[in-house]
């Protein structure tokens, strides 16, 4: 029985459609980024583990990322908190039950319960709420791009991951995303963000 999701989207520019250690996508579409890494490199067979180690091509994952029309964004400062404050808004707004919450420089991990929504539509929906907060405080990654009128450059990809969690699933998934930070040499953020709620089902 599904009970919660495992769900990350990345800041925009992270993890590109043809990323030599494979990607979630099926299409490239930008022509720079086609040109300079190829087809999309979509996983066949989705693994309950993490691709960042696999050994690769480096020098073409970064070739192909200099294609890209701005630089990658890596939230730093107060952007994360601004991001965690425009999820406290949707969460407050939705109802949404959060149970582990890690926001990186460049990528999020969210477990939450199951819902009615679809994660798609979930993914969608936190982005702007994180677009939006931190427009408002001024510090969004691509601020200086915003027109008079409308909203800057998108700072967050296209598209997500997603895990189906049944109840044994649950805790070994929140470790894990508690434990992102840390062993990417960062502070723990167990306990920053009160919008983390304790599993219920």
């Amino acid at each position: 029985m599904i009970v919660g999701y495992h769900l990350i989207f990345s800041a925009y520019g992270f993890w590109l459609p043809n990323d030599p250690r494979g990607s979630w996508s099926e299409f490239v579409g930008a022509w720079d980024l086609f040109r300079a890494g190829g087809t999309a490199t979509r996983h066949k067979v989705i693994e309950r583990r993490s691709y960042a180690a696999d050994l690769h091509d480096r020098e073409k994952r970064l070739a192909t990322k200099a294609e890209l029309l701005r630089p990658p964004v890596r939230f730093s400062g107060l952007q994360p908190r601004a991001v965690g404050r425009g999820f406290a808004a949707y969460v407050q707004k939705s109802g949404l039950r959060v149970w582990a919450c890690a926001i990186m420089p460049d990528h999020v991990h969210l477990v939450v319960e199951r819902l009615k929504l679809r994660m798609e539509q979930l993914s969608i929906q936190l982005k702007k709420a994180a677009t939006l907060k931190l427009v408002e405080v001024g510090i969004h990654p691509f601020q200086q791009l915003k027109p008079h009128d409308g909203p800057p450059p998108k700072c967050f990809a296209v598209g997500e991951w997603k895990g189906y969690l049944d109840p044994d699933d649950v805790a070994r998934c929140v470790k894990y995303v508690e434990q992102n930070p840390v062993k990417d040499g960062l502070p723990s953020q167990v306990g920053l963000w009160p919008f983390v709620t304790d599993v219920e089902f």
